[in-house]
């Protein structure tokens, strides 16, 4: 089993990892192989008719589909990591007593207030990021009853 990294050692055993939606993940695999395509296309032109604009296409492929991949390997690492006694997105760590409320936005993205009045954004791209809402809710619901009226 590989090592804890340290940051999760106090957040105690992963119950769940919500990564980037395979829909998300998908059409960036779509885009990637059809400029490849229309990158070998245009290849092929520039070889046959040696005319530098079919070069420039061809080019300007290649280039959708390094950052489409370059952009897709960044998603990936995108993953909500739902532990026992909190969360981590990224490089954020979310005990679960720092977590004061949560809301969604217009555009399907989960914003989580956190105690120190700074707030933590997880994009819609998130897959289930319903469940991962409703389980924020339920550890925030106790200790809301247990501080009373307010």
């Amino acid at each position: 089993m590989p090592p804890i990294p340290e940051m999760t050692r106090s957040l105690g055993r992963l119950i769940a990892v919500h990564p980037t939606s395979p829909a998300f993940m998908q059409r960036a695999a779509i885009v990637a192989a059809l400029s490849f395509l229309f990158f070998l296309a245009t290849l092929i032109a520039f070889l046959l008719r040696q005319n530098f604009i079919y070069f420039l296409l061809a080019t300007a492929f290649l280039i959708v589909q390094i950052f489409t991949l370059i952009g897709w390997w960044l998603q990936r690492r995108n993953a909500v990591h739902i532990y026992a006694n909190g969360l981590t997105y990224k490089k954020l760590e979310l005990p679960w007593d720092e977590i004061q409320s949560t809301f969604r936005n217009d555009d399907g993205s989960l914003v989580i207030r956190i105690q120190d009045d700074s707030i933590a954004k997880f994009p819609g791209s998130i897959h289930a990021l319903d469940r991962v809402e409703s389980f924020i809710r339920r550890h925030l619901a106790p200790t809301k009853a247990e501080a009373g009226p307010t």
